[in-house]
């Protein structure tokens, strides 16, 4: 079938097909429970091939600026010739990753690893969340959102996998979880299918007439502020989703078991909160959750650095469930406002969200290995009080719409 017949096959999706939301947001499990076994296992790596801290952050960086600087590209390769059957691409990417990770035998291989299932996130996540755009019937929040949390919950899983697979088995028990890839490879090809026959025009009238009417420099300026937040919001969770279980170890002396049970602790609440945060998005506008998400994690990130063991553990859900729901608002968001080109903006917003892990997580290596790993969690408590820049974004809800919709120019 041509481009130009893919896109006008079939209408886009009026009633919300929940069925295929959550088959995406099942793959999306999949594909970040593979792609957080990389961090899962980072104690293992540092141990088996003498790394330093610095080395670390540098796998994460593979990992990260590999989808960061493709995922923009390719989501607006796709806005222009969208291509159903990509998602299975990107799971195989995944999958020959995982096997160089397993059977490496030297720290250049764990790098190239890395980087090839960060081209798997790179072509997965703009695709997979226009496919969830295309089967919301209007509700984006919420189908965000359960896109979000399959991923949420895959992430949360990955250390609960590395403790009790991965550990005893050592590391070329990662080959195990290529399995999974497998099984994504054949699910996403049954999705990209039921994309091809309902995928929706670039330039749809249902698009156009959902937008806000915002002069083109304010929507660059919102844009702008939402790129703030994800990087107020991502170099705080570098800090859980890389140095975490060194925190915990070093700290309160757990062993590396116990310290991947708390970093579950955080992960699972960032799971839990995720599949409230779109649904409430949609009732009482983004805005007021990005607000939220973002600014009211700051009393628990300053308390986290002096609390005990217990204490540190309930701050740690309380961060991880409050601070959840602002990254598929803030895509939703962006996406309200240049409606045209969904999988570019998309790809922009993951892969900057990648991005800045990535370097925070460098940084932040850096820093442990000067300062010790405590300093790190006092630095990064103050990273919330950037939520304050969510005062100044547009209130789409209060905004009357108007027939042309505001484009960017590519």
């Amino acid at each position: 079938m041509s481009d130009a017949a893919i896109r006008t096959a079939q209408p886009a999706v009026r009633t919300t097909a929940y069925a295929v939301i959550l088959t995406i947001s099942f793959c999306h499990m999949l594909n970040d429970v593979m792609q957080s076994l990389l961090a899962a296992i980072y104690p293992i790596l540092k141990a088996e091939y003498g790394l330093a801290f610095w080395q670390i952050g540098l796998l994460t960086v593979a990992f990260q600026i590999t989808a960061s600087l493709l995922q923009p590209l390719i989501g607006l390769y796709t806005d222009k010739r969208p291509k159903p059957y990509s998602l299975a691409t990107g799971m195989a990417s995944t999958f020959c990753g995982l096997l160089l990770i397993a059977y490496a035998s030297s720290y250049g291989f764990l790098l190239l690893g890395a980087s090839l299932i960060g081209i798997g996130s790179a072509i997965f996540h703009p695709e997979a969340s226009r496919v969830v755009r295309t089967a919301s019937g209007g509700r984006y929040g919420l189908a965000q959102s359960v896109f979000q949390v399959g991923g949420n919950f895959g992430s949360a899983m990955g250390p609960l996998l590395a403790a009790f697979v991965v550990v005893p088995g050592k590391q070329t028990s990662v080959a195990w979880f290529s399995v999974a890839a497998l099984l994504g490879m054949v699910v996403l090809h049954r999705v990209g299918a039921w994309y091809q026959r309902h995928v929706s025009a670039p330039k749809s009238r249902a698009a156009a007439d959902r937008i806000a009417h915002l002069p083109r420099k304010r929507v660059l300026f919102a844009l702008g502020l939402l790129g703030l937040l994800v990087f107020a919001k991502y170099s705080y969770t570098a800090s859980f989703t890389s140095y975490y279980s060194f925190y915990a170890m070093q700290r309160f002396g757990v062993t590396i078991q116990q310290a991947q049970l708390m970093l579950f602790v955080y992960l699972g609440a960032v799971a839990l909160g995720t599949v409230f945060g779109g649904a409430i998005a949609d009732r009482i506008g983004a805005k007021t959750v990005i607000w939220v998400s973002i600014l009211g994690i700051l009393p628990f990130t300053l308390a986290l650095p002096y609390a005990n063991l217990e204490w540190t553990l309930l701050l740690t859900f309380i961060i991880g469930i409050v601070g959840a729901s602002a990254f598929p608002v803030i895509v939703v968001f962006a996406q309200e406002l240049v409606p045209h080109r969904v999988g570019m903006i998309a790809g922009i917003f993951f892969g900057f969200s990648f991005g800045i892990g990535g370097i925070a997580a460098a940084g932040l290596g850096v820093l442990a290995d000067i300062r010790g790993i405590e300093f790190v969690y006092k630095a990064c408590s103050f990273l919330p009080l950037i939520g304050l820049a969510a005062v100044f974004l547009p209130s789409l809800r209060n905004m009357q719409p108007q027939p042309t919709a505001v484009k960017l120019s590519t």
